[in-house]
């Protein structure tokens, strides 16, 4: 049952990896690149469940946490122009 499960996870990764390549937007493309990272970290979780590995669960999870923090950073970065805080007398953007 989890070989079909790794399965489906190939088959969501490629339709993923299709919309990332044909757009038509930005944010469509960083949608499927935070899809695919999600069906990556399934993949990680499944892995190691068939090998008997638990230690992938743990790698999965911490992989998930920066697929969300790397997300937050690029929309940050589309929505502001940059991902600092600007110095002591800058303007923001608005």
């Amino acid at each position: 049952m989890f070989a079909a499960g790794a399965i489906a996870l190939l088959v969501a990764l490629a339709l993923a990896l299709v919309r990332a390549i044909l757009g038509p937007t930005v944010f469509d493309r960083l949608q499927a690149a935070n899809t695919i990272g999600t069906v990556a970290m399934l993949m990680l979780a499944v892995l190691g469940f068939l090998t008997g590995r638990p230690e992938f669960l743990d790698l999965a999870l911490v992989y998930g946490l920066l697929n969300v923090v790397g997300t937050i950073a690029v929309l940050k970065f589309f929505r502001h122009g940059d991902l600092g805080a600007p110095g002591e007398g800058v303007e923001p953007h608005p």
